[in-house]
């Protein structure tokens, strides 16, 4: 995030002492990316972070690849995702490659028995159902309908849920998130002609600190494995931090659409980037206003990367029963485009109610047994007339 922020108390100059009212010292942190070129904040904890106390155990989560190198388009029907009680075990890896996992996740319950880190990966969790909290170190993000949480590697964080009903949409990305370079001026400020602004994001507030010792689990994802390590203090132990590296929040509904005479391309709908692969939010918007406009996208060539797209509301436009929660993937190596039907049904149309969330990414993606369980096995036949 290329926006300073800060929380709670934090000594003026950095790497100095930072006493405590009743005596001692105060644990300074960098969070930070790219060792220690890219983006971090500075940390002050009540008492060092670094106090492991017990590893209890390891377990292997990668996920089971049922097609590794695949052609076939595919609709996955994401709500027959079964509920699950724990936040984890109900995350499923539906398309995987080496730069990223996306998936579908239904938790019923909170995440509140437990921490969660993951040590490689930031996460975009996508909330199509549900709202809540989300709570880190850094403070604390309320969440809704059509928000984007983007967490980066090592927040420790736990999730609270309001209600039993939560259908997210996650991508695990390698390389971090950014919001993309042709929105922005040479220092990061967003220009006149994005999508959005730096008052859209949600970011940390009501900064919860505990002084507290005892036996704090904290899961960590790391290579694919989870690791259950046991801390002396609890996480949540910062007072103060400053810096460019936090968690934050935005909504899909303060997207603002770009429109023109005629059918725009997929690039003004990109909300994030990674040096691997890009995210779009297709939103409510006005039809293209050329008097011979066809609103339908014209066919493409998948050519340099694989196309996911996530629907979560409205009538989308160039497909045909489409529902809440499906997933399509349009591999690279063959063209797609509107359905049958939808490019002449398109023809006269203002307006779209769509909600949809893209992910293209760089690298074929492999598909998981996951995935193939919700597959409706016939999709990439769609386009016989």
């Amino acid at each position: 995030m290329p926006i300073y922020h800060k929380l709670g108390k934090f000594p003026q100059k950095r790497h100095t002492q930072f006493e405590k009212p009743q005596g001692g010292l105060y644990y300074e942190q960098l969070f930070g990316t790219e060792g220690f070129h890219g983006h971090s904040s500075l940390l002050y904890q009540v008492h060092r972070p670094t106090q492991v106390k017990e590893i209890l155990k390891s377990y292997d989560v990668t996920p089971k690849i049922a097609i590794d190198k695949n052609i076939k388009s595919l609709l996955l029907k994401g709500f027959q995702v079964k509920p699950q009680e724990d936040f984890l075990d109900s995350r499923k890896a539906m398309l995987v490659n080496s730069d990223c996992t996306i998936g579908l996740a239904a938790p019923q319950k909170s995440l509140r028995n437990y921490f969660y880190k993951n040590a490689d990966a930031d996460e975009m969790l996508f909330i199509h159902k549900g709202k809540g909290t989300l709570r880190t170190f850094m403070g604390n993000i309320p969440f809704e309908y059509g928000d984007y949480l983007i967490i980066p590697r090592g927040m420790i964080y736990q999730i609270d849920f309001d209600s039993a009903d939560n259908r997210l949409f996650y991508v695990e990305s390698f390389a971090p998130f950014y919001t993309p370079k042709r929105y922005k001026n040479g220092s990061g400020q967003l220009l006149e002609h994005s999508p959005f602004c730096e008052r859209d994001f949600k970011l940390p507030t009501e900064l919860e600190t505990f002084d507290e010792k005892g036996d704090f689990v904290v899961k960590v994802k790391k290579q694919n494995m989870i690791h259950e390590i046991v801390y002396a203090t609890h996480p949540f132990d910062v007072i103060g931090w400053d810096g460019y590296n936090f968690p934050y929040g935005f909504s899909i509904h303060n997207f603002e659409p770009i429109t023109g005479r005629v059918h725009q391309p997929p690039p003004v709908h990109q909300t994030f980037e990674t040096s691997t692969f890009v995210v779009c939010s297709f939103c409510p918007r006005l039809y293209d206003y050329h008097p011979k406009a066809i609103p339908a996208p014209y066919n493409h060539s998948n050519i340099d990367s694989d196309e996911v797209l996530y629907y979560v509301d409205g009538d989308f436009m160039s497909r045909n029963n489409i529902e809440q929660g499906h997933i399509t993937l349009h591999p690279k190596g063959i063209p797609h485009g509107p359905a049958p039907g939808a490019m002449e049904r398109s023809i006269g149309q203002t307006v779209t109610q769509e909600l949809a969330v893209m992910v293209d990414t760089f690298k074929p993606l492999m598909v998981t047994e996951e995935a193939m369980g919700i597959d409706d096995g016939k999709y990439y036949k769609s386009w016989t007339e």
